[in-house]
């Protein structure tokens, strides 16, 4: 067995040194299947992680697709099967999960965030209530990107956008590629204004529509804008952007504070909406149906110990891949 292990962000710590693999055997927690990973994505969250993002110290990774190798009893009709994991895990007993809402459980661990090792490894463990099976329509590199697309899934959950909608995706990188495409399946008219050039064409034979973020775009064009920036300059531009009673959905998860002027929100009585973990069902049945599209977002696949080309990668390339 194998993982990346992320060791604690001090001062003193050398960057080529926090990061290491380990051949340590890998925990499998009671009542919990081991889980042999076939790819393990890199996301924005990844990359703040190694900037101290939720103090986090372990074996990051939580977008992965994985063979189940071993079961409890009454779980063995998992085994073989190919699977992607939910990254919450509650404590099962309090109202949040009572309710199937564990990724608000007060105790809750998530895969490669919180208190749990996470998919940067040959191996991982996961109960099977957190399974989806993968359809044999969906490679392996697509289903990498269900937990993504299943975030990207919640905003309409959250919010209601309908056919008449003008929607603003503020980012041009693999989420927002992601949230582009998944809000155009409600009819709505959808905007992804980037800065890069090369990111702003795959949105483009996409079909979405796209502009630069710095272009002098008037404020209030909006009804709905999300920010998926990964800066904290996107939440700025996405207020600027949005209409009066309009709605602001953040999606950017990144280490230290954001500044930002709140008044305009209360003047023009904007909703803010903080947004996460989605449903799996509804991104599999869009990457099964072909409506949400992953191969122009593919960028490469590197082998574990190649971790440190992975990462520089995914700092600029779109989603980059790890083979563990």
């Amino acid at each position: 067995m194998k993982s990346l292990v992320v060791e604690p962000l001090t001062a003193d710590t050398i960057p080529t040194d926090q990061i290491r693999v380990s051949r340590d055997d890998i925990d499998i927690r009671s009542g919990e299947c081991r889980v042999a990973v076939r790819r393990a994505g890199i996301c924005g969250t990844d990359l703040q992680i190694l900037e101290g993002y939720a103090g986090f110290a372990g074996v990051p990774g939580h977008e992965f697709v994985g063979t189940v190798e071993t079961a409890p009893l009454g779980d063995r009709h998992w085994l073989g099967q190919r699977v992607v994991g939910e990254i919450d895990v509650g404590c099962g007993d309090c109202d949040w999960c009572r309710s199937e809402t564990a990724n608000h459980c007060p105790g809750r661990t998530v895969l490669g965030i919180v208190g749990r090792a996470g998919a940067f490894a040959s191996h991982l463990s996961l109960p099977a209530a957190n399974f989806h099976a993968v359809p044999d329509a969906i490679s392996d590199e697509a289903a990498v990107l269900v937990e993504p697309t299943a975030a990207a899934c919640e905003i309409l959950i959250q919010v209601d956008i309908g056919p008449r909608a003008r929607v603003a995706v503020v980012g041009d990188g693999r989420m927002a590629l992601l949230v582009g495409q998944v809000l155009r399946t409600t009819g709505a008219s959808v905007t992804l204004l980037g800065k890069h050039d090369r990111k702003l064409r795959v949105a483009k034979n996409l079909g979405l529509t796209v502009g630069r973020s710095s272009d002098d775009i008037p404020t209030s064009s909006f009804d709905v804008t999300v920010d998926v920036t990964g800066r904290p300059a996107g939440l700025t531009r996405a207020m600027e952007l949005v209409r009066p009673r309009g709605t602001v959905v953040m999606k950017s998860t990144f280490h230290g504070e954001t500044p930002v002027t709140l008044w305009p929100a209360i003047v023009d009585e904007i909703t803010l909406v903080g947004s996460r973990c989605g449903p799996f069902a509804d991104a599999i049945a869009l990457l099964s149906s072909g409506r949400v599209e992953t191969a122009p977002l593919l960028a490469a696949t590197y082998a574990l110990e190649d971790f440190e080309a992975a990462f520089t990668a995914a700092r600029s390339d779109l989603k980059v891949m790890l083979r563990p």
